[in-house]
């Protein structure tokens, strides 16, 4: 990773700081010393950060260069030579609102082929190609009851985060997706009917439930991701 990633990274971190409610300018501004002015041309990419610029920020928002490494990438298995590739299990949270994954984050890592996740086809909306792509989370037994037998109690599921269209990723089979339902993520296959999002779960003992779009929002914004697999027994 070079320099003008990691300052890409940064200005993520800081936006979605800013969007859950933990930061504000004027607050950054304050704890920096910088301008008001001069952070809002940083945050909306109109311009670069020196070095010790940087330095400034990541103290006072009491960050690391580390946490903005990526938590993801190949490994090899020391016993066969192996090489497999490491997708980070993260929180809920985590997995619905930060573009990045930063190493304090990670719960644990999930050991996959590493020609499996290449051949994984992406359909994101531009606002997602900044994001790191694939997270796993742990489906807890209240949440995986809609979704039985299909997703069993303490299953992982690994989400793709750059599939959040509504086009079908095969032919005649419902996407199963990661959904943002408030602050809670849901698995649940969906359409998109009158300006709302419908979501259908796997057993029928539980009922559909609607999600309003707002004017202004799309229904990609509510995608956290396509379910790509599900691991039911580890």
């Amino acid at each position: 990773m070079n320099l003008t990633q990691i300052h890409e990274r940064l200005r993520l971190e800081l936006l979605r700081r800013i969007q859950r409610g933990t930061l504000s300018v004027s607050l950054l501004a304050r704890q920096t010393g910088f301008a008001q002015a001069h952070l809002s041309n940083f945050l909306h990419s109109r311009r670069q950060l020196s070095l010790e610029a940087m330095d400034r920020i990541l103290a006072a928002q009491h960050l690391t260069a580390a946490d903005l490494l990526p938590a993801i990438g190949p490994v090899r298995d020391s016993a066969t030579g192996a090489e497999r590739f490491s997708v980070p299990i993260v929180s809920h949270a985590v997995a619905l609102f930060e573009p990045f994954l930063r190493p304090s984050a990670v719960q644990g890592m999930l050991d996959l082929p590493a020609g499996l996740l290449p051949s994984i086809r992406a359909r994101a909306t531009a606002a997602r190609h900044a994001w790191e792509r694939f997270v796993a989370v742990r489906i807890p037994a209240a949440d995986a009851l809609a979704m039985e037998p299909l997703v069993l109690p303490e299953a992982l599921a690994l989400i793709d985060r750059h599939y959040n269209s509504l086009a079908p990723y095969r032919p005649n089979r419902p996407n199963l997706y990661a959904v943002r339902h408030g602050s809670h993520l849901t698995l649940r296959y969906v359409d998109y009917l009158s300006n709302r999002l419908v979501l259908r779960p796997h057993s029928i003992a539980f009922p559909v439930d609607l999600i309003e779009i707002d004017g202004d929002g799309s229904p990609g914004d509510l995608l956290v991701g396509r379910i790509a697999l599900i691991w039911n027994e580890l």
